[in-house]
């Protein structure tokens, strides 16, 4: 199987999880699309769901699935999403997508947070992928210097055409290189008082409650 078969492996599995009659989190990302397009197969059986990002929002409404608002609801009992990086202890890095802030706040509200993975993504120790920062633009340089002064080598991500890439909440992300994240928790709480960050794409305060991670030999469950 190539990796695009094992993403569309666990987002099958991830299906098992889905109460009924409930409203659902979504995440953002490769894997979380492949979920959508499963979620579509049984949308009659849920309320609706929050969404990460807008294009997650797109997405799910694109299939006919009510969206809801973050803020008209108190809690769903799942939220499940993908990662760049999980470590055996569940706690995550995420980001790649740009969606991290949006999607800390869905998964703050879940009772259960269900990461869907390949096996790629999990490591022993966090920070192979770079750590990505949501800051204010005012802030993008202070930022950078102190995250430099800890030891990483911030870099601001830009689209393809060389243009800043602006995040949902109109924000900018600096992907941080060279981190060797032996406390997560610790560098998740230090690096969020900074002011002028928005969000860090640690997840360890919002880790996950289960890991689906599909491998070759099938997807393999881990509770945390």
């Amino acid at each position: 199987m190539n990796q695009n078969d094992l993403k569309r492996l666990v987002a099958q599995k991830a299906i098992e999880y889905v109460p009924l009659n409930a409203i659902i989190g979504v995440g953002t990302g490769s894997t979380a699309d492949l979920f959508i397009d499963e979620l579509a197969l049984i949308k009659d059986n849920i309320v609706g769901a929050i969404a990460s990002s807008e294009r997650t929002k797109q997405r799910l409404e694109g299939h006919g699935i009510k969206v809801f608002d973050v803020n008209e609801v108190e809690s769903v009992p799942v939220y499940i999403d993908g990662a760049d990086e999980i470590d055996p202890e569940g706690n995550m890095i995420k980001g790649g997508g740009a969606a991290h802030t949006r999607e800390k706040i869905c998964a703050s509200i879940a009772e259960q947070f269900i990461c869907i993975a390949d096996a790629s993504k999990e490591v022993k120790v966090l920070g192979k992928f770079p750590l990505p920062v949501e800051v204010v633009p005012l802030a993008r340089q202070a930022v950078a210097r102190q995250l430099s002064d800890l030891g990483g080598q911030p870099v601001w991500r830009k689209n393809a055409d060389g243009s800043p890439l602006i995040t949902d909440n109109g924000c900018h992300i600096l992907d941080v290189h060279g981190l060797n994240i032996t406390e997560p928790l610790a560098l998740e709480i230090q690096l969020s008082i900074i002011p002028g960050v928005l969000t860090v794409g640690i997840f360890a305060q919002n880790a996950a409650d289960i890991a689906l991670i599909a491998t070759e030999d099938g997807v393999k469950v881990t509770e945390y």
